[in-house]
């Protein structure tokens, strides 16, 4: 499958009502996508992110001010190649006609039932800031798999990697198949409100009903992915050492800025000093310094530093102690750029604002518990997180806590690693986000299951006294259905 290297015109804000207008109207002329261009547009949309993958690296690194390359091929590089192979892998299977059975009457005389996945159309995508080239091309590998085309708005707050993929899908892409919507919230709210077949959104929670409502005066099926408070919940079992390093290399990566980062940990009151002690010594040995560390990533911008200062200052005010793991005593106040330490929140109270609200940040509140149910009804105490994380080998603890809490998702003795997992679905619940994609459920997402009933040439409802007159086949029936 040849790559196509088309220059179509860019969608800007004044015309993205004419692109919907004209991806709509290339999809319905198209149907039934074959599998053929499916996985022509997955091919193509693997090969702009595996040609480019230096200059998308570097186009990331400019907009945080440093990130470095290895993990931008790793997360956002990587994290878009492998759902688009699978996708490639896997597509033809998900598209087959589902058989299903027939209860009675319904089921005689030959008579037969199917669903078919049938694709919705034109997907909006708006893709946030922090892995936003993986945010953007992995839900693609579900939209073009499951035969749609699709508009996207990219954060403005990543602007050099939002104008390279809009450049760049402009020579992969015809602009009927897949187009980019550039500009601030003004674009973002217009977008939003664009009659779509549905609409990804993956960002804040507080945005996210703002994008409800838009969504909802054109009844677009929405899928949400947000965030929230992600706990950790250490049992008594859990290897303290093997956990704090996980934990730490978690809630480091990208500089915390994820929303599966664990936001908080729960441990025994009896092994918080140690989980402190291996938590600065893991942080110490992944990052022995941090300013001239080109593994270590930047706070996004000055905004976003000042947000989890703010955090900070709020913490100490109200009687927290605040661990700075700084190995090389280096001197934060002096930078260019906004890379900020792990800093370790321990004493910590619901009224501080990092126990409030979602972190983003190198910031970790440790609160204790006595026994596991108390750690269990704080979690359940709260809006119902995007990832929950065990650590322990008690089984019968492991289980108490996956069967008493409700979640997302789950890793157990690791974090954030259920995200990577493409044929689990990813998504959250309540306030963490609405609805899944990844793998075979984000097909299913993204397509319509039409239910299709083929009757036999035989009248099925007279012979069954589904139609007046009514009588003594109409007896046997109901005697049959109503037990």
């Amino acid at each position: 499958m040849a790559t196509r290297m088309k220059e179509a015109p860019q969608a800007a804000a004044r015309d993205m009502h004419d692109v919907l207008r004209r991806q709509r109207a290339a999809s319905l002329a198209e149907l039934p996508v074959p599998v053929s261009v499916r996985k022509d547009r997955l091919a193509r949309a693997k090969a702009l992110v595996l040609d480019n993958r230096d200059a998308l690296a570097r186009a990331v690194s400019d907009d945080f001010g440093h990130r470095s390359t290895e993990q931008t091929l790793l997360t956002d590089i990587m994290g878009s190649v492998g759902p688009l192979a699978h996708a490639l892998k896997h597509v033809e299977a998900w598209m087959r006609p589902e058989k299903r059975k027939l209860d009675f009457p319904l089921g005689l005389l030959g008579a037969k039932a199917w669903v078919e996945y049938q694709p919705k159309g034109v997907v909006g995508v708006i893709s946030p800031w922090n892995f936003p080239v993986n945010l953007t091309f992995g839900p693609l590998a579900n939209i073009f798999a499951a035969g749609n085309r699709a508009m996207v708005k990219p954060s403005e707050f990543t602007p050099a990697t939002s104008e390279l993929m809009a450049a760049l899908a402009a020579k992969y892409f015809d602009d009927a198949e897949l187009a980019f919507v550039l500009g601030g919230p003004e674009a973002g709210k217009e977008f939003a409100s664009l009659p779509f077949d549905h609409l990804l959104f993956t960002g804040a929670t507080g945005i996210a009903k703002h994008i409800l409502h838009a969504a909802a005066d054109n009844l677009v099926p929405v899928t949400l992915e947000l965030g929230g408070k992600s706990p950790t919940i250490l049992g008594r079992s859990a290897d303290v050492a093997q956990a704090a390093e996980r934990i730490a290399t978690g809630k480091m990566l990208n500089a915390g800025q994820i929303c599966l980062a664990p936001d908080y940990l729960l441990v025994p009151e009896e092994k918080e000093p140690a989980v402190v002690d291996g938590l600065q010594a893991a942080a110490r040995r992944l990052y022995p310094k941090l300013l001239a560390n080109p593994d270590y990533t930047s706070v996004v911008n000055g905004r976003h530093r000042e947000r989890l200062e703010a955090y900070l200052a709020d913490a100490r005010d109200k009687g927290a102690e605040v661990i700075v793991v700084n190995p090389a005593g280096e001197d934060f106040g002096a930078q260019n750029t906004h890379k900020m330490p792990l800093h370790i929140v321990r004493k910590v109270t619901d009224d501080m604002k990092v126990m409030q609200e979602e972190i983003f940040g190198p910031i970790l509140p440790v609160k204790t518990y006595g026994r596991l149910e108390e750690a269990v009804d704080y979690v359940n105490a709260h809006d119902r997180p995007l990832g929950l994380y065990y650590f322990g080998t008690d089984a019968d603890e492991e289980r108490r806590v996956l069967d008493r809490t409700v979640s997302g998702g789950v890793t157990v003795n690791d974090v954030i690693m259920h995200v990577a997992a493409e044929d689990l679905p990813f998504g959250g619940i309540g306030p963490s986000g609405m609805g899944s994609y990844h793998g075979r459920d984000g097909f299913r997402t993204f397509s319509h299951a039409k239910s299709v009933y083929k009757q036999p040439k035989l009248d099925i409802a007279k012979l069954a006294g589904l139609k007046p007159p009514y009588g003594a086949a109409t007896q046997k029936t109901l005697r049959q259905r109503l037990k």
